[in-house]
């Protein structure tokens, strides 16, 4: 485009720029100040400079906004009063929605193009799909199927009969297993694995035998799973993650789990064997949750809180060991107050004991 268009290349932080005129027009705003003012990049209130987007929707962050310098901010209708020095202000009722909605035109994708990279080593039977793209050192065993459109980074490896379906990414050093399966448009990242053995054990004869690992892993459409997850395949039943669920870094999920659709599991989280986790479920980071239990729809589960039976349908538990939100928080409060109570029952039996006797 030519130069004082809207929208430019350019070579700053972010791979393409906007007007402020332009911000306003594409999330419905109201433009304050100098429409001609241009970003490149996002960042927060306190670091924006004039080259940067930030929004303030609190008006907890007023001091902050007072000295910003970002080009352009996006503010909350309530707050577009407020003083500060910055240029260019779009007024939109949901200031972080709008951010984020912006995101996509400052730092567009990077576009790999399709082609299968010299190094790859591809088994016989492989099917791979129209405008696949496979990087350095790649490896897809015999019989797996690879859907069109989908990017497989260097050292990605794909096991014999493997499934992925088209649109999805595999990110480098990403491990799939023999028995898994990726829906469409599935994002998997680096170092993740995905159908290895679970932890299965028979002790027998002075020695723990190993259980065979012969269910699937089975990862739906919109799922998205993050660096150094681990997912079991299935003992006998199957390891499944339900329709656009999103898993963090560090996740481990076990044999035979199953995981229902649209949940968000985040980091470090552990979750046993054969659990059920219902649709539209949270698990907060560092949470574990013991086998053979259910996490009921829409339950929500705490960070650091430790789950040894099953959670009802729509309710928050937290604490060690898990109980519902409110009690947990009672719990807690009363174990805070216990030192004090200890000082008075120590400072009572002081004022008690007689002159010269001996405390039992």
């Amino acid at each position: 485009m030519t130069v004082g268009s809207p929208i430019d290349s350019d070579g700053g932080e972010g791979s393409r720029t906007l007007t402020a005129a332009a911000i306003a027009d594409a999330i419905g705003g109201v433009l304050l100040g100098d429409g001609s003012v241009a970003v490149s990049a996002v960042a927060p209130l306190d670091r924006a400079q004039p080259h940067q987007l930030t929004f303030l929707a609190n008006a907890r962050y007023a001091r902050l906004f007072a000295e910003c310098a970002a080009g352009v901010v996006l503010i909350a209708p309530e707050l577009q009063h407020l003083p500060g020095n910055v240029l260019a202000r779009v007024v939109v009722a949901q200031p972080h929605d709008a951010m984020l909605s912006l995101l996509g035109a400052l730092y567009p994708a990077t576009r790999t193009e399709p082609g299968i990279h010299h190094s790859a080593a591809i088994g016989r039977g492989a099917q791979l799909g129209d405008r696949i793209s496979i990087g350095p050192y790649v490896v897809i065993g015999d019989g797996a199927v690879v859907g069109a459109g989908t990017r497989l980074d260097a050292h990605a490896v794909v096991g014999a009969g493997v499934t992925i379906g088209r649109d999805s990414h595999v990110y480098p050093g990403v491990t799939l297993y023999s028995g898994t399966s990726l829906g469409e448009r599935v994002r998997v990242h680096a170092g993740a694995t995905l159908g290895s053995d679970g932890f299965g054990y028979v002790y027998r004869d002075g020695r723990h035998d190993k259980i065979p690992h012969v269910g699937r892993c089975i990862v739906e459409s919109d799922v998205e799973i993050g660096a150094n997850t681990t997912i079991d395949r299935g003992s006998i039943d199957d390891t499944v993650i339900g329709a656009g669920t999103k898993i963090d870094n560090l996740v481990h999920i076990a044999h035979n789990v199953r995981i229902g659709r649209l949940c968000l599991i985040m980091a470090q989280a552990g979750i046993a064997g054969s659990t059920r986790v219902e649709d539209g479920c949270i698990i907060a980071g560092q949470a574990g949750i013991a086998g053979h239990q259910t996490i009921g729809r829409g339950a929500r589960v705490a960070a650091q809180a430790g789950v040894f039976g099953s959670v009802p349908a729509g309710e928050t538990w937290s604490g060690y060991p898990a109980r519902p939100h409110r009690e947990a928080l009672r719990v807690q409060a009363a174990l805070f107050k216990l030192a004090s109570m200890l000082r008075d029952l120590e400072r009572l039996l002081g004022a008690q004991k007689k002159p010269g006797q001996e405390t039992p």
